[in-house]
């Protein structure tokens, strides 16, 4: 159940990303995939080279990642929202950025392997978590504490700064109608730079969450890339509490009812990645506005 809850909290603080990123720019990001690699290697790498807690270095991680968001919005998105490009293509281009990144961590990869011969191509530092303690057997890891407390965390922070904040109510203003906001004096630019380096930020920290939790390569974040659409898409897309919590609900239902049924059905557990996907179908055909959407109902 512990490893559950800090998987499922790892894949919110993706989700999050990926519904910040729709919501202010209408981009799916494929980039996405790469920057959870990056941030849960460049975990790795400080790790390895500085021989201390790998919780030091996720930070740091998801910083180099944010500047990879702003890089992908200034060369390309900007460009391309300027001339009024349709979300499909807007998508394709960030699928190519996708490739370019992934392409750059297998060079650092390979170089490192081949002139330092470092075993890097597939990481597995899970057994370097630190134990908080042993409570009736069970033993507390870090990542079961550090995990949940990082996405309440920014589901406090976000809240705070999106509601709270004068560049925060610009962003929300943005989001919801761009043309007004630019004659209100708003500069949707930065705002829009700002929202990718934010969800660069939170697609690296998941990543570096991840060494954490699970053995991975270069492709963890290309991996798990449909659990972080299908949280963002169980959430309703146009919300990022809405996607947290989506992202929340499919890891917690990904590891959990596999789990259980297989009590009955032993060979179900093999198949647990198909309950993301039901999830997300029945989203799209049954509530598109997901969790966002019931949330809001709910309270009017």
């Amino acid at each position: 159940m512990l490893t559950s809850i800090a998987y499922a909290s790892i894949l919110a603080i993706g989700c999050a990303a990926i519904t910040l990123w729709y919501a202010s720019t209408r981009v799916f990001n494929f980039a996405h995939a790469s920057m959870v690699s990056w941030g849960f290697y460049i975990t790795f790498i400080l790790y390895k080279l500085f021989d201390s807690s790998p919780y030091l270095f996720m930070p740091i991680a998801a910083l180099i990642t944010g500047l990879f968001g702003i890089a992908i919005y200034v060369s390309v998105i900007r460009r391309l929202i300027q001339v009024k490009a349709s979300e499909i293509t807007l998508m394709m281009v960030t699928l190519g950025a996708d490739f370019v990144l992934f392409a750059f961590l297998n060079v650092v990869i390979d170089y490192l392997a081949n002139v330092y011969r470092w075993d890097i191509r597939s990481v597995n530092i899970v057994l370097k978590d630190v134990t908080i303690a042993t409570i009736y057997g069970v033993t507390i890891k870090g990542v079961y504490l550090v995990a949940p407390f990082s996405a309440l965390a920014f589901l406090v922070s976000i809240y705070m700064f999106l509601n709270m904040t004068s560049t925060g109510i610009a962003m929300r203003a943005s989001i919801e109608n761009p043309e007004l906001s630019s004659i209100l004096g708003i500069n949707t630019d930065k705002i829009y730079a700002l929202a990718w380096f934010i969800g660069g930020l939170l697609a690296g920290f998941s990543g570096g969450l991840l060494t954490m939790i699970t053995q991975g390569t270069s492709s963890i974040g290309s991996d798990l890339i449909v659990l972080y659409f299908a949280g963002s898409i169980v959430g309703g897309l146009q919300n990022i509490l809405g996607g947290l919590l989506g992202g929340l609900l499919v890891g917690l239902s990904e590891r959990l009812i596999p789990y259980y049924l297989s009590a009955v059905f032993p060979w179900i557990y093999s198949y647990r990645f198909a309950v993301p996907l039901i999830m997300l179908v029945a989203t799209l055909l049954l509530y598109p506005r997901g969790l966002a959407g019931l949330v809001e109902r709910r309270w009017r």
